[in-house]
């Protein structure tokens, strides 16, 4: 059945942007640069999903350690909507779907103090101590969600932080 993550999309209105600020802000690599896809062999992929003319422009972008990265993505036939808000909850009631996306890192503190420096909005105001790891929450510009994560046990995947 399943054998691995291939990546996490993140819906964007401007790919070419997105992807800058991404490789410039964050340090991700671009792995893929965007490129547009329209036709017969997208149409059959996601002609259900998206409104016709079906047209996706793409890139890729992540720490180039296997399948753990970044789809990031723009529909540019399709009208973008408002830019999302920063919260992974609405008042009082559960959003499903994608709440945030795990960001590693070796030093949250200074992470976040670079980050600062490139004026991004955190959601914090500091940093926790959590199931065995820090962390701290910021959005990017399009207001997808990121909690950056340092592991404190660096031999271990960081979900195993918490056991001994």
């Amino acid at each position: 059945m399943i054998t691995g993550l291939a990546h996490t999309a993140v819906c964007v209105p401007d790919v070419d942007a997105a992807v800058r600020w991404y490789e410039n802000v964050l340090g991700l690599s671009v792995l893929s640069p965007p490129y547009r896809m329209e036709g017969d062999a997208i149409t059959r992929d996601m002609g259900e999903l998206v409104t016709a003319p079906v047209v996706v422009k793409a890139a890729i972008v992540g720490t180039a350690d296997g399948d753990h990265v970044l789809e990031v993505i723009e529909y540019p036939e399709v009208p973008a909507p408002p830019t999302a808000d920063s919260s992974v909850t609405d008042p009082g009631v559960t959003k499903p779907g994608l709440t945030h996306v795990g960001l590693v890192c070796d030093d949250v503190e200074a992470t976040r103090r670079e980050l600062e420096a490139h004026d991004v909005k955190f959601l914090t105001t500091g940093i926790a101590d959590v199931a065995g790891v820090r962390t701290t929450w910021f959005r990017d510009p399009w207001g997808v969600v990121f909690i950056l994560v340092e592991k404190r046990h660096a031999d271990r995947p960081y979900w195993r932080q918490h056991r001994p």
